[in-house]
């Protein structure tokens, strides 16, 4: 795949995700670089919905290290315990958070972060959570269990797609 995005002309999110899925897979199967393929992830995921902040989180011995990202400076270094990226970490399973003032020890990176959902990646094997997608909305309530779903998929593409069990 070029380095080309079709984004449908619409405002539904669901239409938009059936259509960039297939893209982002022609255009990871093509590379053999995990950093590179989520570098491209997040800048498609930025470009099609126009988030707030999108990365991801890598596992490195007992914390999650900021990956590639698209959007404002991120905090570095988030402890399993912490925040939201920590509550998907540790609980196994997708955090999706309409308010990030009412959910008990989010971690502020930029007070402009309004709404988030964080979806685990887990390794080949399935025996951990191997890093998050974090994404950030500066808008209340912006996420829903469209994105969820969605979401979901591409954290399966991932898991399948990459050896992510390696050192990143």
């Amino acid at each position: 795949m070029a380095e080309t995005l079709n984004i449908p002309l619409t405002e539904d999110r669901a239409e938009k995700y059936k259509a960039i899925l297939p893209q982002i897979q022609a255009l990871v199967s093509a590379e053999t670089d995990t950093i590179a393929n989520l570098a491209n992830i997040t800048a498609v995921l930025k470009e099609t919905f126009g988030f707030f902040w999108v990365g991801f989180y890598i596992v490195r011995q007992d914390m999650l290290v900021l990956g590639p990202f698209q959007g404002t400076l991120a905090c570095t270094r988030i402890p399993f315990h912490k925040g939201v990226c920590g509550a998907c970490y540790t609980e196994r399973k997708t955090m999706l958070v309409p308010d990030v003032e009412q959910f008990q020890g989010h971690i502020a990176c930029s007070s402009a972060s309004k709404s988030e959902i964080v979806v685990p990646i887990f390794d080949r094997g399935r025996q951990g959570v191997c890093m998050v997608l974090d994404i950030d909305s500066d808008v209340l309530a912006d996420f829903s269990e469209i994105d969820q779903h969605y979401l979901e998929q591409l954290a399966e593409m991932i898991t399948e797609t990459f050896d992510n069990s390696d050192e990143l």
